[in-house]
């Protein structure tokens, strides 16, 4: 995820731009539950829903002093799988290697780094782990053909048991590019759901689309391709105007309930609006 330049003061209003929830064809379809608000600075970066339904927020303001220092300068959209926190963190331009870092239901917490291979993008936008605890995925900006696969640290045996470096896994490789994706997360073993920051309607008719990657199997570590397709547009509803910027989603498999970010243009940036959805039969 990009950073934000935050404004002073918000005022978030009523007009809306692509707020529907149509879902392509054959796809589940999601309908809008309500929307809540959260401050963006603390809790704009991304989110994840834990065992009792609360919700971690993360934004610039959760970035550790001691891991800024060692100059992780960004954070982006978390997940939480068997009480460990996972953190995707990104550092300068000239960084040569991004980082997760696990936090253990005890509070310790283990930095895993992992140096990029050719051609990699130094983003790390987000980490979304599979349902069996075992897989760790995350993603670049811009324009890609790809998610990334790494073992998921501290939970998949293969990896360090305090931290060290990570190296990845596999691939997820997309049958068509997306661009932007801010943020993933698993509905089933097989689906991910992705939040994209994508305004140009180039790759998909619509703006800021949610994006759906079905795959052929589970993940285990060996390359696989993803089925993409856009559901449907993410609301963009303010009372200022501007550009708006699409974050974290997630998904609580408890209450079935799929959340998606939205941060609104100007001096409205300040706070960060949190879309709900279920799923609906027609």
């Amino acid at each position: 995820m990009r950073r934000q330049l935050l404004a002073a003061s918000a005022l978030l209003g009523a007009f809306t731009l692509g707020a529907g929830t149509a879902s392509a064809v054959g796809a589940p379809r999601w309908a809008e539950t309500g929307t809540a608000y959260t401050d963006t600075l603390g809790g704009g970066q991304g989110l994840a829903s834990r065992a009792d339904g609360s919700l971690l927020y993360r934004g610039m303001a959760s970035i550790p002093l001691d891991l800024r220092v060692k100059g992780w300068n960004h954070i982006g959209d978390p997940d939480i799988a068997r009480g460990h926190v996972f953190d995707a963190y990104q550092g300068p331009d000239t960084a040569t290697s991004k980082m997760f870092a696990v936090t253990t239901p005890a509070g310790k917490r283990y930095e895993y780094v992992h140096p990029l291979n050719p051609g990699e993008k130094l983003n790390n936008s987000f980490a979304t782990v599979s349902p069996d605890d075992r897989w760790l995925v995350s993603g670049e900006w811009g324009t890609r053909n790809r998610l990334q696969v790494f073992p998921a640290p501290l939970l998949n045996p293969s990896t360090p048991p305090t931290g060290g470096e990570l190296r990845e896994a596999g691939q997820i490789t997309l049958d068509k590019p997306v661009r932007d994706v801010q943020g993933c997360d698993f509905v089933t073993g097989t689906r991910l759901l992705c939040a994209s920051n994508d305004a140009s309607g180039t790759l998909f008719p619509e703006i800021r689309p949610l994006l759906q990657v079905d795959l052929p199997r589970k993940l285990d570590g060996q390359p696989v391709t993803g089925t993409v397709k856009s559901l449907f547009a993410l609301p963009q509803r303010s009372g200022c105007t501007g550009t708006f910027e699409t974050e974290g989603v997630d998904y609580d498999t408890n209450s079935g309930t799929l959340r998606a970010q939205m941060i609104p243009p100007g001096v409205c940036a300040v706070t960060t609006a949190v879309h709900a959805y279920k799923q609906v039969a027609d």
